[in-house]
């Protein structure tokens, strides 16, 4: 099989997994690959469902029917690699092989070869806008921050993300980008294991925006602190870094494990408990408590570009309703005078600003605390109180997730 092959169709396998089948990317496996094919073959199909619609756009003028989808996807997946560099002649050597390896689609490889030859020389994306959010997102968020914004959301969401880590002072870091919150921002792809300060347990991988919530908890040293929904367990860490006691909870085994296999790494200590946030009692109160809350994971298309091919936001009622029955319950664990901050990886207002309001509505004597949270501009910051985080903040240095959070103080 002729070098890169074996990578590329594995990627087209993984496309059709995703849009055929409606299966996540995590969940798509790549069988009978060496690790580093396996990688590149991941990495592939994510770059190819970042860019998407605009591939389309490029095939449909010169596709004069619509091919099957595993042809699609090969077809795909050559588009998007001429789009980043890679020399016409591999791209469509290899996409023929691709076709030719399976009976199904033999019969395939003259149309492909012959719709890859006549693709114009240069980045056929040249002049296209970016890949669009799926309706269902991009509406409320239009009227939330206005078209220009979701435009310069979408344009950080169709580049590859760069890599952040919460460092643990003291301890050997790789080198890198200290952004303005103190994460450090890696560039290039990295084997995560292999990093100066990774087997001392320095610092875990933790996106810049996700690293907020705990520090606008501000934990102190001795304080019983309950991490709601934890896995994979980023949170965890710095609740435990800061000195705090803490209870770390979530209903996934295999998340758990995630979770406390990190502990052991970082040679940081938390009690985990592996349960249903409904119907589990603590056995006394909290001076503090971060609720991560399970959201439709919309702020965080950047890394996961599957998620817009996958869900249609029919679940959106049935989180909300479950976000508020958490956030009820988890105020009934605090100590009078206790704080919980609210979180949300969701761009949708009704996942995070809404939210709050309804709690607030719910909750007499409940109120909104705004901190000082270092390398955080004023205008991240809601009327309300609220810290409301986007994609396109620092884009020139590769945006962030999206997220809502809010720091909640009982009376």
């Amino acid at each position: 099989m002729a070098e890169g092959v074996a990578a590329r169709a594995a990627a087209a396998e993984i496309l059709g997994g995703i849009l055929g089948e409606g299966r996540m990317l995590e969940d798509v496996s790549a069988p009978d690959l060496s690790p580093a094919d396996r990688a590149r073959a991941l990495r592939l199909a994510a770059t190819v469902l970042r860019h998407l619609e605009p591939a389309d756009r490029v095939l449909d003028r010169h596709l004069r029917k619509a091919p099957p989808l595993a042809v699609r996807n090969v077809l795909r997946l050559a588009v998007v690699e001429r789009a980043l560099g890679a020399p016409a002649h591999g791209v469509v050597n290899a996409a023929v092989e691709i076709m030719r390896q399976r009976k199904r689609t033999a019969h395939f490889a003259g149309l492909v070869n012959a719709v890859l030859r006549a693709l114009p020389e240069g980045d056929p994306f040249q002049g296209q806008l970016p890949q669009r959010l799926p309706r269902w997102l991009r509406q409320p968020l239009v009227h939330a921050h206005g078209r220009e914004v979701v435009t310069a959301i979408e344009a950080v969401q169709a580049q590859e993300p760069p890599l952040d880590l919460t460092l643990r002072p003291g301890f050997p870091a790789p080198e890198g980008e200290v952004l303005p919150t103190g994460s450090l921002r890696l560039r290039g792809p990295a084997q995560v294991s292999a990093l100066p300060g990774y087997q001392a347990g320095g610092w875990w991988v933790q996106d810049a925006a996700a690293a907020l919530p705990a520090r606008l908890l501000a934990p102190q040293a001795g304080e019983h602190v309950l991490d709601l929904c934890a896995a994979p367990g980023g949170k965890t860490l710095q609740l435990a870094a800061a000195g705090a006691e803490v209870t770390a909870l979530d209903i996934s085994a295999p998340r758990m494990a995630r979770v406390e296999a990190n502990l052991r790494r970082t040679g940081l200590t938390a009690r985990t408990i592996t349960a249903d946030a409904l119907h589990w009692q603590p056995e006394g109160a909290f001076d503090a408590i971060l609720l991560d809350a399970p959201c439709s994971a919309s702020g965080t298309i950047r890394r996961h570009p599957d998620l817009p091919f996958v869900k249609d936001g029919s679940d959106l009622p049935a989180l909300v309703a479950l976000q508020a029955r958490l956030l009820d319950r988890a105020l009934g664990w605090l100590r009078p005078g206790g704080r919980l901050v609210f979180s949300t990886c969701s761009l949708l207002p009704e996942e995070g600003e809404d939210q709050i309001a309804a709690a607030l509505a719910r909750n007499p004597g409940l109120t909104v605390e705004r901190a000082d949270l270092p390398g955080v501009p004023a205008d991240w910051w809601t009327p309300a109180g609220g810290l409301r985080l986007r994609p396109d903040y620092w884009a020139e240095r590769g945006g962030m997730d999206g997220f809502y959070l809010a720091r909640l103080r009982l009376p």
